[in-house]
């Protein structure tokens, strides 16, 4: 897989294995690099740029001040979780990247079949039950600071950082509330795993998570006499 030069930002940005899914992450990549590009240089290279000096630029003030969060109106799939049963909820600051997949369970049975017209009638296997197998989900996405640069206190996402740890590592059900996943009739996820790669930037944290759709069933049946 060739990359280009902003694969190679994002690269950089959230660690190599984040790198792995990069064509489903154009958005979010160009969103970095509009806010890391121009002022702070993460490759260990440096290119000679042709820069047209025709044009006077416009300098912005406050320029090491990051941009605010997203409010869930400006995002397309806003993400918000709790772990209280819904009374509160914490919405992902800046919309990440969501990816669903699941699978069919299939019981598979090989029959000696006799096949006496010989019209390939009774090819393959049999199959005698299937189930729906949980939804995978995939949930990647980006934390940022106020200051671009700066004291920890000052750049580095704690408060966001905190609140989403609280969440990842709770024994409690998470529910969740997303428009794509309720549309699948997902209310609820588990937490398998998570972790927050190396991202260059000082303001800047990026994390991945992977989660399972969690459903109510009722395991204990009533019995009642008639």
């Amino acid at each position: 897989m060739s990359l280009s030069n902003q694969d190679i930002l994002f690269a950089s940005l959230v660690g190599s294995e984040v790198i792995k899914l990069v064509p489903r992450f154009e958005a979010l990549e160009n969103e970095l690099a509009k806010h890391v590009l121009p002022t702070v240089p993460f490759l260990p290279i440096r290119n000679r740029l042709d820069i047209d000096t025709g044009h006077p630029s416009e300098i912005i003030g406050d320029v090491w001040l990051a941009d605010r969060p997203e409010s869930e109106s400006e995002q397309f799939f806003p993400l918000s979780l709790s772990i209280d049963d819904g009374k509160t909820y914490f919405l992902l600051p800046y919309e990440p990247m969501i990816t669903i997949s699941s699978k069919n369970n299939l019981v598979k049975r090989n029959v000696a079949k006799q096949d006496p017209e010989k019209n390939n009638k009774f090819q393959g296997t049999i199959k005698e039950r299937w189930s729906r197998d949980d939804y995978q989900i995939q949930i990647t996405g980006y934390l940022m600071g106020s200051m671009l640069k700066g004291s920890v206190k000052d750049c580095f996402p704690i408060v966001d950082f905190q609140k989403l740890v609280k969440v990842l590592t709770s024994a409690n059900n998470i529910k969740v509330e997303c428009p794509l996943l309720e549309q699948l009739g997902i209310n609820y996820i588990a937490i398998e795993e998570f972790s927050f790669p190396f991202t260059k930037g000082e303001n800047v944290q990026a994390y991945n998570i992977k989660a399972v759709s969690d459903f109510s069933y009722e395991l204990l049946i009533e019995e009642t006499n008639n």
